[in-house]
């Protein structure tokens, strides 16, 4: 069986294709010009690069190397759907079918448009299970009193932008609401947090309800962490078995190091 893997940014992408290779499946990879990194051909046993917009050209390499089931992996940015980018015929019919332009709407239409030519989109993290978050406290530090209120708090308004499409991430400070995700992504959310509100942040970011595995997972790893240590956010919640941790090991170390809990909850709503 052929796989095909359509790559955004990110390490994403690069751990799906060492997945692959582990499972000894064969897999090729579409990869997006404005977004994923070019080290992908160093990995990759063939790739070809498309423009945001050129699902007829993706879904012609797909066909031609006889990809039956697709991965996609990696973020696309919103505002690059909205860049200026000419979409090609393929696309501007799949657009003009669209009840919304939301995240959902979008890439739920690329995979009506790919089940057309016989391609299944299938879960994102079907060579990477590993890498999805456990439930409980996966730091040495566990969530304070002022966290766990935070986290309560948190779960009830992230729950709803999420079920809204708006986005995955709100942060929390005294179980007010500082700051909620839109297209920025969830760094430039917890930067612009730390610039409201330095100091005792909360970070709670959720799948959406009844989550799509196909796209769209929630995603966090040592830059997360990171942006939280120069936002002065001292915890992170994130659900269990619905969100990816990247680089794992390296990535709880520097939270310890900075005494940043992080904790895995299972969420109701999915």
């Amino acid at each position: 069986m052929m796989f095909g893997l359509i790559a955004g940014n990110g390490q994403f992408p690069f751990l799906v294709v060492e997945g692959a290779k582990r499972a000894g499946q064969k897999l090729v990879v579409v990869a997006i010009k404005e977004e994923t990194d070019k080290r992908i051909e160093k990995v990759a046993d063939k790739v070809i690069w498309v423009g945001i917009g050129k699902l007829g050209k993706m879904l012609s390499f797909f066909k031609k190397e006889g990809v039956s089931k697709a991965i996609m992996a990696g973020q696309v940015k919103h505002v690059q759907i909205f860049s200026g980018a000419l979409p090609d015929l393929k696309m501007l019919k799949m657009l003009w079918n669209l009840p919304r332009r939301n995240t959902d709407s979008l890439i739920g239409g690329i995979a009506d448009a790919m089940a057309k030519e016989g391609i299944e989109l299938i879960d994102s993290t079907y060579f990477i299970k590993d890498h999805l978050a456990q439930e409980g406290v996966l730091t040495k530090r566990k969530p304070n009193e002022t966290e766990k209120g935070n986290i309560e708090y948190g779960l009830k308004i992230a729950n709803e932008i999420a079920r809204l499409d708006l986005g995955q991430t709100i942060i929390v400070r005294a179980k007010a609401c500082v700051a909620i995700e839109a297209m920025e992504g969830t760094d430039a959310t917890i930067k612009r947090a730390g610039e409201l509100a330095k100091g005792k942040l909360t970070v709670v970011k959720v799948a959406k309800p009844n989550q799509d595995m196909r796209f769209d997972v929630p995603v966090v790893g040592v830059p997360t962490i990171k942006t939280m240590v120069e936002a002065g956010a001292t915890c992170l919640c994130i659900n269990a078995n619905k969100t990816l941790t990247f680089d794992r090991e390296e990535m709880i170390e520097l939270a310890d190091k900075n005494k940043i809990c992080v904790v895995g909850v299972l969420n109701e709503t999915n």
